[in-house]
Order: C-alpha cells, then sequence, then structure tokens
C-alpha cells in the first residue's frame, strides 16, 4: 500500500512545515500523484499553489483551512 491511501493523521498535520511539497499536499488531500499534478497544472486544485520555479507548493494554512483542521486550544481557566 502506497502513503497516498493512507492519508495523514492529525499529529501529521500539525507538524507540517509553513510551505508544503505538493506531494505532501496530494497525501494529505488523497489524491494521487498525477492527479494531484493535474489539477495544480490546469487551476483547479483544492487549494492555492503557489509556484516556485518549476515546484509547486501549498501553504499549510491553507490546506488546513480546507481540511477543517485546526490546532488544538489550550483549555480556557476559570
Amino acid at each position: 500500500m502506497s502513503t497516498t491511501e493512507h492519508g495523514m493523521t492529525h499529529d501529521e498535520l500539525m507538524t507540517l512545515p509553513v510551505a508544503i511539497p505538493l506531494e505532501t499536499a496530494n497525501r494529505a488531500l488523497h489524491l494521487g500523484r498525477t492527479t494531484g499534478y493535474h489539477l495544480a497544472r490546469t487551476g483547479r486544485y483544492p487549494v492555492r499553489v503557489l509556484r516556485h520555479g518549476r515546484a509547486y507548493k501549498v501553504s499549510r494554512y491553507d490546506l488546513h483551512r480546507h481540511l477543517g483542521v485546526a490546532a488544538e486550544q489550550p483549555p480556557a481557566t476559570a
């Protein structure tokens, strides 16, 4: 089984760097490599894609927002 089929755990999502390579974002979004790159090239990727030379990157903020993932908030003190 490839890592794309597994997706990512909440802990993995929380430890991602600010700019994520497209292949890592594909894994989090359960997209295959070919599909992810095709969506990025055609402007239909589920989140905003940044071009860095020939490389595609996705911001952690945009990915978290799309997935509905939030950092755990510390409990409020009374």
